[in-house]
């Protein structure tokens, strides 16, 4: 009964995201050549919207995912799958641009490379999300 009032399976999927954007992010910084947090302090406004992205790209799956899921657990297991989903889809769009590394354009504060990856990740997240059951 504690675990189904509504203020307790809130706050509950609250945390969980919040945990798993952690993590997620952390995974993010390891695969990126730069400092994301770093970056954006010193106002590189292309990092702050690839970053951006990701977070909001994260958040979405997770909503999608609590919109169609009665289990926590499920929950999670969906937001870990879209995160995989998304993390090849960053890779694939670094694949797709052979003229030039993603990495470097957003490191430089190339906005409209750092504009493009905030796009990827947003539509990828509803992508992701559409598809959950």
């Amino acid at each position: 009964m504690f675990w189904e009032n509504p203020f307790v399976e809130t706050a509950a999927r609250y945390s969980v995201v919040i945990l798993c954007l952690i993590v997620f992010m952390a995974v993010f910084e390891l695969v990126t050549k730069y400092n994301n947090w770093k970056e954006i302090k010193k106002g590189n406004f292309s990092v702050a919207m690839a970053t951006g992205g990701k977070i909001f790209g994260i958040v979405n799956i997770f909503r999608f995912s609590f919109e169609h899921n009665d289990s926590l657990l499920e929950s999670i297991g969906w937001g870990i799958y879209g995160f995989i989903l998304l993390l090849i889809g960053y890779f694939i769009f670094e694949f797709l641009t052979p003229t030039f590394k993603i990495d470097e354009e957003i490191q430089n504060d190339n906005r409209a490379v750092g504009f493009i990856s905030l796009i990827i990740s947003i539509g990828l997240s509803f992508v992701v999300g559409a598809n959950i059951i």
